[in-house]
């Protein structure tokens, strides 16, 4: 597959999502990426619009977070966002969460379209945008959980 660039996604860290630690609490990650996860929808053409008119969106059916780094208060919080793979009712989706340029946070969303309520396949135009924006998945897509070894 070709180089293409990610879905960006750009936020700060609220002080409400801080924890005890001082650090970014972990349901906020996940707040986070969820955020990145509408950008991608919106690039593929699944945003507000289409969820208002088609009564459609994606839902999230299986997501895999890996905390790799700790996000101090005050962070600028930036994800990337890649398609790593298309099926006619699928999209997988691979985020990365990085502060100052460092990768904090990754996580893998397997989301499935729904309309009415049940799920359907994607319309073509839809699935035609996600494949231009697929990337090759990276290694550590689809992974077990397992120690992280640390220098």
């Amino acid at each position: 597959m070709t180089s293409v660039a990610p879905v960006v996604w750009r936020e700060p860290v609220q002080d409400a999502w801080v924890d005890y630690n001082g650090h970014l609490s972990e349901a906020y990650y996940v707040l986070v990426l969820g955020h990145a996860t509408d950008a991608v929808m919106e690039a593929v053409g699944l945003g507000p619009d289409y969820r208002a008119t088609e009564d459609a969106s994606l839902y999230t059916v299986e997501a895999h977070v890996r905390y790799l780094e700790e996000v101090p208060a005050g962070s600028e919080l930036e994800v990337r966002s890649s398609v790593i793979g298309v099926a006619p009712k699928l999209l997988w989706i691979w985020h990365e969460l990085r502060v100052e340029g460092r990768l904090r946070a990754t996580e893998e969303v397997l989301g499935v379209h729904v309309v009415g309520g049940s799920s359907a396949p994607l319309p073509e135009d839809v699935r035609a945008r996600a494949r231009e924006l697929c990337v090759d998945a990276p290694a550590e897509a689809s992974g077990r959980i397992r120690p992280v070894a640390r220098p």
